[in-house]
């Protein structure tokens, strides 16, 4: 069975956990102090912020290789709202696998707020998690993961949709923090 490794214990980080252990998935949550101790499970999240991730890239240099890795994160100004923080032609996930050669990277979770993760519930419907990256096997056992613990989840076609990702997630964090909509919000896909 796949194991996974949460890096951060936040709100998203302890929603995602949640899930993947209502599915029945070994599930170890690392704090910022135990960053790069202890082992690493078959899939590691990073649920950190975008600004996090260089730090915590240099403390796993290495035992990262062969795994996959999901970067939830979503590269925005949070002092403005105002842009993304990569190249109009990349993305925070395109930025991980380039310096991760050997890793499978996958984006997740980005789109989805801590919310509705732990109510499993926007609108009346569970939310989606939309999921891109290269290699489908990974993506499906992902997939496959986040619907046993009770959330949908849809394959949203390779890495390359990242950045489109990143733009949806940009988005509702800006509609948040503009009162716009509550932090309780999300995306459902109906099928």
């Amino acid at each position: 069975m796949t194991s996974f490794t949460i890096i951060g214990t936040g709100n998203m980080g302890t929603a995602i956990g949640g899930i993947l252990q209502d599915g029945g998935f070994d599930v170890r949550l690392v704090t910022h102090g135990e960053t790069g101790k202890g082992p690493i499970g078959d899939v590691v999240v990073l649920a950190v912020p975008y600004s996090a991730v260089s730090s915590v890239l240099r403390a796993y240099a290495g035992h990262l290789d062969g795994k996959v890795v999901v970067d939830i994160t979503n590269p925005i100004d949070v002092e403005t709202f105002d842009s993304l923080v990569v190249p109009a032609d990349s993305s925070s996930a395109a930025q991980i696998q380039r310096r991760l050669p050997s890793s499978t990277v996958l984006k997740a979770f980005n789109t989805t707020f801590a919310p509705t993760l732990k109510s499993k519930e926007v609108g009346g419907r569970p939310p989606t998690v939309l999921v891109a990256g290269d290699d489908d096997a990974a993506k499906g056992r992902l997939i496959e993961a986040v619907r046993a613990g009770g959330v949908d989840a849809l394959d949203a076609g390779s890495l390359a949709r990242a950045r489109e990702l990143e733009a949806m997630g940009f988005l509702q964090q800006a509609l948040a923090a503009g009162e716009k909509v509550g932090w309780d919000g999300g995306f459902a896909v109906v099928r």
